[in-house]
């Protein structure tokens, strides 16, 4: 409530915009669309809420990050840092993944992926 309402409704455009820009990479549009919800509260530390809005606006672009999905690549031998910018790095593991994937699922999206590295660990 402590922000105006414009200005809310800026990043959410911002932030639902780029990810869904094709132009942009993956890695790209995750950074610039995180980036964007950065300084409303609830999403300035942590990725898993942020990724879930960003995954709601381009669901065939973008995966959702949690705790679960981080572990199931440290499961495949992926490492990803909890350092600033975790979220783009995040979605350049994914990319990777999705296009060594064999024939039975070369038509997942991010969103399928994570879903996969998610359940890894449940």
């Amino acid at each position: 409530m402590a922000l105006a309402d414009a200005g809310v409704r800026r990043a959410t455009a911002a932030a639902t915009t780029a990810p869904r820009d094709t132009t942009l990479s993956r890695c790209a549009g995750a950074q610039a669309g995180r980036a964007a919800l950065a300084h409303l509260p609830g999403f300035r530390t942590g990725d898993a809420l942020a990724s879930a809005v960003l995954t709601a606006a381009a669901p065939d672009r973008m995966a959702i990050y949690d705790r679960r999905a981080h572990s199931g690549l440290r499961a495949l031998g992926i490492t990803l840092s909890h350092a600033s910018g975790r979220y783009s790095r995040y979605m350049e593991r994914i990319d990777p993944l999705l296009a060594a994937a064999p024939a039975s699922i070369r038509t997942w999206t991010p969103r399928d992926m994570d879903t996969a590295l998610y359940w890894m660990t449940a």
